[in-house]
């Protein structure tokens, strides 16, 4: 059972309900959100443009999310309009780093510490890691190394340190694929094994869901053959939960509000002791060609309905599925 100082648990109580739950709203995209908004603009928006959006996300959404994930780069401005209740998380990574490079190592944003994002109001300090449990172990032992840096340093500023973990295949760069459906389930799960080892310093883990519920039997498109039985899903959602003592909670991918939706209540169904959730895309994603298209209006309109619709219902499953953090910690 993890050991929390009393500084990181009355962290975490911000940055989750009264029961327990971590329902958190992600928007710390930057390269990939500048894409979306530039792919239907009929003019030039850049930073400006970046960073208006989130602005318009924390302040429509919060009030229906325990916390937000931000970026330090163009979300500080959207963490001050943010729910007075709502905790708040700032990413440390840099972004895009070395994605589509051999070894994916992970960088840091050089005009940031954890001391700073601190100092900026960050409740707890989040770090993407890519990682592949099959790639080369000298690729792998300069990643273990580097988050050993990281928890150290989050440890020394006495802030929780939530560790998000993408899986991929360094042989196969199709993650959406059968294939990749396959060994996903080896990959996500050994990848969570090693990084709840107690020299990371890890408080939360953000994860992926240990299958790709496209090919779950029942649950992908009609002319997909599905890789997984509901049973054989079901049975790698509990592998996944009792793959750690520490608290986890499930990232959304990109997938619709619908599935992700369905997958908690799905995880829960098979056994899964998750504890929240930090959804990015699948809350707001929709709402980013109006903005784009028509403007700041536009944008808050989608926000204030169909954002405000998905933030609420998503809020009503976690309460259903998820488990208080609390029952894992000390």
């Amino acid at each position: 059972m993890k050991i929390l100082s009393k500084n990181k648990r009355e962290a975490l109580e911000r940055l989750s309900d009264s029961n327990g739950i971590i329902g958190a709203l992600a928007i710390d995209q930057r390269g990939s959100l500048k894409k979306m908004i530039e792919k239907d603009s009929p003019k030039e928006l850049g930073d400006a443009g970046i960073i208006q959006f989130k602005e318009l996300v924390s302040e429509e959404l919060t009030p229906y999310a325990t916390a937000i994930l931000l970026d330090p780069e163009y979300g500080l401005p959207a963490a001050k309009v943010r729910n007075s209740d709502a905790g708040l998380l700032l990413a440390y990574e840099k972004t895009g780093y070395d994605a589509n490079e051999v070894g994916r190592l992970p960088d840091l944003l050089p005009e940031w510490s954890v001391k700073r994002l601190k100092e900026n109001g960050a409740d707890a300090i989040k770090f993407l890691l890519y990682y592949d449990v099959d790639e080369d172990p000298k690729i792998n032992q300069l990643k273990h190394v580097f988050m050993e840096r990281v928890g150290a340093e989050c440890l020394a500023e006495d802030i929780p340190f939530f560790l998000e973990l993408v899986s991929y295949d360094a042989d196969n760069s199709d993650v959406t694929s059968a294939e990749y459906a396959k060994i996903k389930p080896h990959k996500v799960i050994e990848m969570m094994k090693e990084f709840s080892k107690e020299n990371y310093c890890v408080d939360v883990l953000k994860m992926e869901v240990p299958v790709n519920m496209s090919f779950v039997e029942g649950y992908g498109a009609q002319d997909e053959a599905p890789v997984y039985t509901q049973e054989e899903a079901a049975a790698y959602f509990r592998e996944q939960s009792a793959a750690t003592h520490l608290p986890f909670i499930f990232l959304s991918a990109g997938v619709s509000a619908e599935l992700f939706q369905e997958t908690l209540v799905f995880a829960k169904r098979a056994g899964s002791n998750f504890n929240g959730v930090l959804c990015g895309r699948a809350t707001w994603k929709n709402g980013v060609a109006p903005y784009s298209k028509l403007g700041e209006d536009a944008a808050r309109e989608w926000l204030k309905t169909e954002g405000k619709k998905n933030s609420q219902e998503l809020m009503t499953v976690l309460k259903e599925t998820a488990q208080p953090w609390f029952t894992k910690i000390k």
